[in-house]
């Protein structure tokens, strides 16, 4: 089985943010994988003393462990508890109900011999390599399709001159409009995992018979720009890429689109050069299964 992952901080000095695992248990044929993106907060302000790193390690590690054993519980029942882990590790040093609580988005998926089943928080993605050779993505749109006056406030921001006073304060102001649609009671907006184990079952789940799927890639937002904010190809073209030249080269190109557009001009995004995170897992077929058990 090949199973390769790339991490890279946005840039040197800078923590990163992102958290990708995968476990392979000794018994049976399965496995598990975790990529999660933290989310930063302005000027480190989130009521913990831990910071985002420490955040997405335990969230990442805890849901690793719940989706690697034995299947009792659903992704999403095992992010719902992980999230609870977190939460009682730093419950009592940390303000859990200030609004930029550590959070993170989540991808993680899982295999046995039947089922491949995901889970799809927020604006990280998973994709899915069928049998067939085509390629569906698994996304989390809702970060996409925010109201109508806080697209035009971002557009406004854009519009205006970077480094200037005005772009400042609009951009302050377009931060407060999508941070009060981040896990809002009322809805309407979009979903990350912090302090509350409910949102767990808002995410994108799903399940896929394993004959069906030959490849996993998993990705941060700072990876899927290949995509997403550079059109460098299609997802399809994606995966071709990683599974021909290795995560790490994604990682590169991505990084020689930032650099060629280092004000965000050509390609308008919030970060001139985000932590980007892979993790592939090319999935044995029956019958290579088969043949390294004496199978006929």
């Amino acid at each position: 089985m090949r199973i390769e992952m790339a991490s890279e901080p946005g840039g040197p000095g800078r923590p990163n943010e992102d958290y990708t695992s995968v476990a392979l248990p000794a018994s049976g044929d399965g496995g598990a994988l975790v990529v999660l993106d933290g989310v930063t907060p302005p000027a480190g302000d989130d009521g913990c003393v831990h910071g985002v790193p420490w955040f997405t390690s335990r969230l990442g590690g805890a849901l690793l462990e719940l989706a690697a054993s034995p299947r009792d519980l659903t992704l999403a029942e095992c992010l719902a508890e992980a999230i609870t882990r977190t939460s009682d590790a730093h419950r009592e040093t940390c303000d859990l109900s200030h609004s930029r609580t550590p959070q993170a988005t989540v991808v993680a998926a899982r295999w046995d011999e039947g089922t491949v089943e995901h889970l799809v928080l927020s604006d990280s993605a998973l994709l899915l390599e069928r049998a067939d050779g085509s390629v569906t993505p698994v996304l989390d749109a809702r970060l996409d399709q925010l109201p109508d006056r806080v697209r035009s406030m971002r557009a406004g921001v854009r519009a205006l001159p970077r480094g200037s006073a005005e772009r400042a304060t609009a951009g302050a102001a377009y931060a407060r409009a999508v941070e009060a649609l981040r896990n809002a009671p009322d809805g309407g907006g979009f979903y990350t995992a912090a302090a509350d184990p409910a949102v767990a079952r808002l995410a994108v789940t799903g399940t896929t018979p394993r004959t069906d799927v030959t490849a996993l890639l998993g990705l941060t937002d700072g990876a899927s720009r290949w995509v997403e904010t550079f059109r460098l190809g299609d997802w399809s073209g994606l995966l071709d890429l990683v599974r021909k030249e290795g995560p790490y080269a994604l990682v590169a190109r991505v990084r020689t689109a930032e650099d060629a557009d280092p004000d965000c001009t050509a390609f308008p995004r919030g970060k001139a050069h985000d932590d980007a995170t892979t993790v592939f897992a090319e999935l044995p077929q029956a019958e290579a299964r088969r043949g390294t058990t004496g199978g006929v």
